[in-house]
């Protein structure tokens, strides 16, 4: 297998966390396990997805506090975090907390853009400022400053008995340089770039050429490009990659024939750009590790990065989770140049 001009480094994994509704302790605590295991199997992070008004995590950064407590090493990350749903500076102080309580290990992803549905929940979230609220790149820019110690009021000092800080507490030095942008258009990663962010790319991409052609792998290089050409650190700005991948090795023939049923169900949506937003899918990856390592060593985008955060299906098992990031750590990335940290 030939191979890729920058050997997988980072080995990591994406989860949206699902729950029953009439339980959702335990699907928490299953995705506290699934980390757990991610651990233990040497995977480098772990991610959570966010989902409002789902029965998906609603507040990862609570659940990777909990995480936390419960690792040691394994890096902790969110992608990503809608903005439109928060007050950046309230999350500043929720993020550099995590940070903190996870010996430095916080990796938080973001994006902007109006909440999904905002006119169906602007009045619970927003019910005074709905239509004068700032969704752009802006909001990003105020978490970037307040998380990298801009003061965030003009005063400080000892008021009584109490004593009051101008930048954010905790401050978490490091955390600055560990905040990510996710996004799949051009100008999402030029903007990443000129303010020094990291780049998550995904399994989604925009498909900016209304006439095509449409090569998910070329439309996503040509983000790693525009990122890196934009970045203070060029070459070694920091990407992350995030396709859905499925390895099979250990899989049963049932396990095996509903990954594929899975994977078949969503691959017209790949043919061609899809809704307003003209979002164009990768496929999702299903069969042994060399085959996945092969088709994964032509793709474009992947031959230019050396993180990883392979996403897990939606809707599968916990025991078809421990399956897959078994098989990953195991086979695939072994495949992939990759050494599990021990």
């Amino acid at each position: 297998m030939p191979p890729t001009p920058r050997p997988l480094r980072k080995l990591g994994f994406l989860t949206i966390g699902l729950f029953d509704p009439a339980d959702p302790a335990r699907g928490h605590e299953s995705t506290l396990e699934i980390i757990e295991l991610g651990e233990r199997l040497g995977f480098d992070s772990a991610w959570l997805r966010h989902r409002h008004l789902q029965y998906g995590i609603s507040s990862p950064v609570a659940v990777l506090a909990a995480a936390s407590q419960r690792t040691r090493r394994i890096e902790l990350g969110t992608a990503v975090i809608p903005l439109g749903w928060e007050n950046p500076l309230r999350l500043a102080e929720d993020l550099a907390t995590v940070d903190v309580l996870s010996g430095g290990r916080l990796n938080p992803g973001v994006s902007v853009g109006p909440p999904m549905h905002f006119e169906q929940v602007k009045d619970a979230l927003y019910p005074d400022t709905a239509d004068t609220e700032d969704f752009s790149y802006e909001r990003v820019r105020r978490l970037l400053d307040l998380v990298r110690g801009k003061p965030a009021t003009d005063f400080s000092g000892v008021e009584g008995f109490e004593v009051f800080s101008d930048v954010v507490q905790p401050h978490s030095p490091g955390l600055g340089r560990r905040l990510w942008y996710g996004g799949g258009s051009l100008g999402s990663a030029r903007w990443a770039g000129e303010h020094g962010m990291n780049f998550l790319t995904s399994s989604v991409v925009k498909a900016e050429q209304p006439d095509g052609p449409w090569d998910f792998a070329e439309i996503q290089l040509s983000l790693v490009q525009e990122f890196r050409d934009r970045h203070p650190d060029g070459e070694a700005a920091r990407v992350s990659q995030g396709l859905v991948v499925i390895p099979t090795d250990s899989a049963s023939e049932e396990q095996r024939a509903k990954y594929e049923a899975y994977a078949a169900k969503r691959l017209p949506r790949t043919a061609s750009p899809q809704g307003p937003g003209r979002l164009l899918f990768a496929p999702d990856l299903v069969g042994t590790s060399e085959e996945i390592a092969e088709r994964l060593h032509a793709h474009a985008a992947f031959r230019e990065v050396d993180e990883v955060a392979f996403a897990l299906p939606f809707t599968f098992d916990h025991e078809d989770y421990v399956q897959i990031l078994t098989d990953m750590a195991t086979k695939l990335g072994p495949a992939l140049g990759w050494k599990p940290t021990s």
